[in-house]
């Protein structure tokens, strides 16, 4: 594997970006892929720093991996505060590390910004992600989710 370095996404990395929500997808079941609305979702994150960043981790010319972050206030912690929305690594890249370097990335990103959480959803039978989240610091939470969907 080639050396790993991270950026801010750029428009011109919505497709690969878009391929890469598509494995996500594949894997949560909750989630169908929808390439159209995955890349109107991303194009509107990245044309709008106040919504969220996107970081992707390259190894030479390619995509590896890929997080999605959203900006939210909270009130329960008077402040700025991260949803982990998406998280990915090709499956080309797994199983040498680059998760954690990607996640660590992320809570780096969080801490010089001055965010005071991170919240992320995991598909419950994902024991692999959960163990990523937990070796970093994650905990469960009390919280458990409920949606309505409008569309």
């Amino acid at each position: 594997m080639e050396a790993i370095t991270f950026s801010s996404a750029i428009p011109d990395d919505v497709p690969a970006l878009s391929d890469l929500l598509g494995l996500l997808f594949s894997s949560e079941a909750d989630f169908h892929s929808d390439p159209k609305k995955q890349q109107r979702a991303l194009r509107m994150i990245l044309e709008n720093s106040a919504t969220g960043r996107i970081f992707v981790a390259h190894s030479g010319d390619r995509i590896a991996g890929m997080v999605n972050l959203l900006f939210l206030i909270s009130t329960a912690e008077g402040g700025k505060v991260l949803l982990l929305e998406d998280f990915i690594v090709h499956p080309d890249f797994r199983k040498h590390g680059l998760g954690t370097l990607l996640l660590r990335h992320v809570i780096t990103f969080a801490r010089q910004e001055k965010f005071s959480r991170i919240t992320l959803l995991t598909d419950k039978h994902n024991a692999s992600a959960q163990g990523l989240y937990l070796r970093q610091g994650f905990s469960p939470s009390n919280m458990i989710p409920l949606r309505l969907h409008l569309s």
